[in-house]
C-alpha cells in the first residue's frame, strides 16, 4: 500500500508540475474554443434573424407594389437596403427600385441602385442582369464608353449572347458598323435556334450585311 501511495504521490507531483507549466495555456485555449463556439452560435442566430426580418420587409415591398403604392414600395425598399444590406433581399430590393425609378425617369437613382447591386450581390446572374440594365441606361444617355465598360466586364456564359448583342447596339449607336457586326455575330453564334433573341440579332446582322465570318 505504501508503494502504491508513493506512486500516486509521484504522479500527482508530476501533474502539478505540468499544470504549473502549461495550465495557463490550456485555460486560454479552452476559453478561446468556448468563445469561438459561442460567437458562431450568436452569428448563426443573428444571421437567421436578419434574414427573417429582411424577408418580411421584402414581402411588404411586394405587397405595396401589387397595391399600386409605389411610394410605400420605394420607402420599404430603401429601409430594407439600409438595414439589411448583407442579405440577398437587399440586392433584389435595389433591382426593383432601379426598375421603378427608371420607369419614373429618375435615371440617376436607377443607375445608383444598379451599381449598388453589382457591388453587393453574391449572385452571378443578378450581377449580370444589373450590368445589362445599367449598360442600357448608359446607352440611352449616349455614355458609350461607360456602357462598354460594363459590357466588357466578366460575366457568365449564360448571359454572354445578351452582352454581345447590347455591345453591338452601343457600337451601332457610335456608327462603328464593323465592330457592331462583329458583336452581333458573336451573339448569334452563341444563341440556340430556339432563342427568341436569335431572330432579333439575325435582323440586325442582315442590316449590316450578314454575319461576320
Amino acid at each position: 500500500m505504501a508503494t502504491f501511495d508513493l506512486e500516486e504521490q509521484e504522479k500527482l507531483d508530476e501533474l502539478k508540475a505540468w499544470w504549473k507549466r502549461w495550465g495557463n495555456t490550456v485555460t486560454i485555449v479552452v476559453a478561446g474554443v468556448l468563445f469561438a463556439a459561442a460567437g458562431y452560435e450568436y452569428w448563426k442566430n443573428h444571421t437567421a434573424k436578419q434574414g427573417a426580418e429582411a424577408a418580411a420587409f421584402f414581402d411588404r415591398m411586394q405587397q405595396a407594389l401589387q397595391a399600386g403604392d409605389k411610394k410605400l414600395a420605394k420607402e420599404t425598399g430603401a429601409t430594407l437596403i439600409d438595414k439589411f444590406a448583407g442579405t440577398p433581399y437587399a440586392t433584389r430590393a435595389a433591382m426593383t427600385l432601379a426598375t421603378l425609378n427608371a420607369r419614373d425617369r429618375d435615371v440617376k437613382s436607377a443607375k445608383a441602385q444598379l451599381e449598388w447591386t453589382i457591388d453587393h450581390t453574391k449572385e452571378a446572374a443578378l450581377k449580370d442582369v444589373s450590368r445589362l440594365r445599367l449598360a442600357g441606361l448608359l446607352l440611352d444617355e449616349k455614355q458609350y464608353d461607360a456602357a462598354l465598360s460594363q459590357l466588357n466586364a466578366a460575366h457568365t456564359d449564360a448571359y454572354g449572347p445578351r452582352f454581345d448583342d447590347l455591345k453591338g447596339d452601343v457600337y451601332l449607336a457610335q456608327d462603328k458598323k464593323e465592330e457592331a457586326r462583329a458583336a452581333y455575330s458573336a451573339a448569334y453564334a452563341k444563341l440556340k435556334e430556339t432563342s427568341p433573341l436569335r431572330g432579333v440579332v439575325e435582323m440586325k446582322l442582315d442590316s449590316l450585311g450578314g454575319p461576320k465570318s
